[in-house]
């Protein structure tokens, strides 16, 4: 590649930082036009972006953005083998740091989130959180209460919330919902209407009527289900892990 092209790309880079440092919906639309933009550029552009991603990652302290997955997932799938092999080395649990305070194994949602998998995702995003409450609970119930809610792990519910928003590009998520909850002022008519999970004051049937993809309204996945009532989530909404 020409000086003047590694150049350009050494420009792009620089200002995807900023980009992802700013972290505005406006700067992450620009941010997505210059990661499309630099994996248009070849096996170089991968390699920019391959790099810049494993910088990020080799500083403890930085925050994760959607930009991440965005470029996770692309540069995973890259043509060339150097990259792809270089991202199974240096980033085999991908860019959501998977924690858990028992010991849950998040890889299996991560993989089938970056495969865009969402209907098997949302089942197993319910299966974990009844195994969290489980665990936490110690019963043998395999569907939610809403007094089980406050007591499940913080350090769980953000990595799930964090899969589901970086593999989404910012769409889904439990604090995604929880925005747009607040926003309606708590008006659970309103925020059906607004997630997608009501169209003419109707209830969607699962699983057809339903959007498995990233065409949904922002909020509509993980899906609950919204004939046991409201407590659960508002449990959710209201967890000491988005204080």
């Amino acid at each position: 590649m020409h000086t003047e092209d590694t150049a350009s790309l050494n420009e792009k880079r620089a200002n995807l930082t900023q980009v992802m440092i700013l972290n505005t919906e406006y700067n992450n639309s620009l941010g997505s036009d210059l990661v499309y933009d630099m994996y248009s550029q070849g096996e170089t552009g991968h390699e920019c972006l391959l790099s810049l991603i494993i910088d990020r990652y080799q500083t403890s302290n930085t925050q994760i953005h959607v930009l991440d997955g965005l470029i996770f997932e692309l540069i995973s799938n890259s043509q060339y083998s150097r990259i792809r092999k270089v991202v199974d080395s240096r980033l085999p649990y991908g860019v959501v740091p998977l924690c858990s305070d028992v010991d849950i194994d998040y890889l299996p949602l991560q993989r089938l989130l970056v495969d865009k998998s969402f209907q098997q995702a949302d089942s197993l995003t319910q299966s974990i959180l009844c195994r969290l409450s489980q665990l936490v609970g110690d019963h043998e119930r395999d569907w939610l209460y809403f007094t089980d809610i406050p007591g499940l792990p913080s350090i769980d519910l953000l990595t799930i919330d964090n899969l589901w928003k970086v593999h989404s590009n910012g769409l889904f998520g439990l604090s995604v919902q929880r925005r747009i909850w607040l926003a309606t002022n708590s008006n659970w008519d309103n925020f059906w209407a607004k997630i997608g999970w009501k169209v003419n004051n109707v209830s969607c049937r699962y699983p057809n009527d339903f959007v498995w993809n990233v065409s949904a309204p922002p909020g509509h996945l993980p899906l609950f289900n919204q004939l046991r009532g409201v407590q659960v989530l508002s449990a959710l909404f209201n967890h000491h892990a988005w204080l």
